[in-house]
């Protein structure tokens, strides 16, 4: 039987647990995983694999399965099989450029034919395995990406050549069924590679909802990044309302950082989740987060914030 200290450390536990950024430790009474299922989340593969311990994919689809989430994403199709048979799936995939992929984007025609055919043979992968969506970016702003100093696109033309770029693949996209989620990302952060990206041209939410309207398609989508948008813009709830129709994916990160969900970031998230709920959106909400402490415990407190 157990005592009334027992009952009552049991008692704060079960309470803590319900409250925002409260982690508390793993035990087999009490798994650590999503239980509303009104969000299906997803655990972005690079964050875990390139930046912290460097899990494998067994070791991520694992933590998948323990906290409830059914997706591994941004992770190569080679590893797919493996997902399958942990009973995952991979919610949206590589777009296939090499190198920064973010850099080369629709934004420059010098790119499109690659573009066309990288992403016109991923969309049919994904396809193949049932996978919903790729990713695809805006580009740098500069002629050259490797070089800053060499010009660069003056805005409408951006514009112009993103619509006819994107517009060479969606009929494709369309016949196979797969999504192509274009991100919008921030420029302002400078500290790291992965956490901003000075010069890229799809900085701007309104220069982003403009071409993927202009583009018309329904399988051509705004990847709505929340740690982007809140460092670029702000004013998430209203955003949201404002793309509502473009939403195809998410993603998530601590701002300022890109660090973990919790007490030390400003981002409300509970309450951006459920405006995303409430405007009807569907699709998957991938943790994206570099961590800075343990990548479980990060993880899991995340994906509480998130399960609302």
């Amino acid at each position: 039987m157990p005592d009334r200290r027992d009952i009552l450390r049991g008692a704060v536990a079960a309470a803590a647990a319900t409250l925002p950024g409260v982690t508390m430790p793993i035990t087999a009474a009490e798994p650590p995983t999503a239980r509303n299922g009104r969000v299906k989340q997803s655990i972005v593969y690079w964050c875990f694999n390139a930046r912290s311990e460097k899990w494998g994919v067994e070791k991520v689809c694992a933590v998948a399965k323990e906290l409830g989430c059914p997706s591994v994403e941004i992770i190569d199709p080679e590893h797919w099989p493996t997902l399958k048979a942990h009973g995952l799936t991979c919610a949206i995939a590589p777009n296939g450029m090499p190198g920064a992929p973010f850099m080369r984007g629709f934004n420059n025609p010098a790119f499109h034919a690659e573009l066309v055919e990288r992403t016109t043979k991923t969309i049919d992968t994904c396809a193949a395995a049932a996978v919903p969506s790729v990713i695809s970016f805006f580009g740098y702003k500069w002629l050259n990406p490797d070089e800053p100093k060499s010009g660069t696109i003056p805005t409408d033309q951006a514009l112009a050549n993103c619509v006819k770029g994107l517009k060479l693949i969606a009929g494709h996209a369309e016949k196979k069924g797969v999504t192509i989620c274009v991100e919008h990302l921030n420029t302002r952060d400078d500290s790291d590679p992965m956490k901003g990206h000075p010069g890229y041209q799809g900085d701007d939410l309104e220069f982003c909802a403009d071409v993927i309207r202009k583009v018309g398609s329904p399988r051509v989508k705004l990847l709505f990044d929340i740690y982007h948008v809140q460092i670029m813009h702000g004013d998430l709830i209203r955003r949201i309302e404002q793309t509502k129709e473009l939403i195809g994916h998410v993603h998530t990160a601590g701002v300022p950082g890109r660090g973990e969900l919790d007490e030390d970031q400003e981002v409300n998230y509970p309450a951006v989740i459920k405006k995303l709920l409430t405007v009807g959106y569907t699709g998957y909400v991938g943790q994206e987060f570099i961590p800075t402490r343990n990548p479980l415990e990060g993880l899991r407190q995340a994906v509480r914030l998130c399960d609302v």
